[in-house]
């Protein structure tokens, strides 16, 4: 339950607020427009739900940085050279177009550099 006036805010949280806690909260009200308050709250919310949903996984690599860690350039070279299937193989696995892209762009830096 949220209850505002003009300078007021109560607000019943899940679990204990330190003083601490409370005099940060102050601090952000304070010096920070509502509107950019609310559209941090409204990100961390999606975030937490995709966490508890097991949708995102904090701390893990990204599906890019394990499709090319540790590969050669030799690898990254018969990957691109045989492209159209890996296509197929990475959309069997559930990547997006973008997520492709993204990868087929590292194999090329790999290629190129190493």
């Amino acid at each position: 339950m949220v209850q505002s006036s003009a300078s007021a805010i109560q607000v019943n949280a899940k679990s204990p607020v330190s003083d601490k806690e409370l005099k940060e909260l102050q601090e952000y009200f304070a010096v920070m427009p509502i509107d950019e308050i609310l559209a941090g709250l409204h990100f961390i919310h999606k975030r937490w739900i995709a966490k508890k949903g097991g949708f995102l996984m904090v701390g893990r690599k990204s599906k890019i940085k394990r499709e090319i860690h540790l590969l050669t350039p030799e690898q990254a070279k018969w990957r691109l050279k045989n492209w159209k299937a890996m296509i197929k193989n990475y959309r069997e696995r559930g990547y997006s177009y973008p997520t492709i892209s993204r990868i087929k762009k590292s194999l090329q830096e790999i290629a190129k550099s190493r």
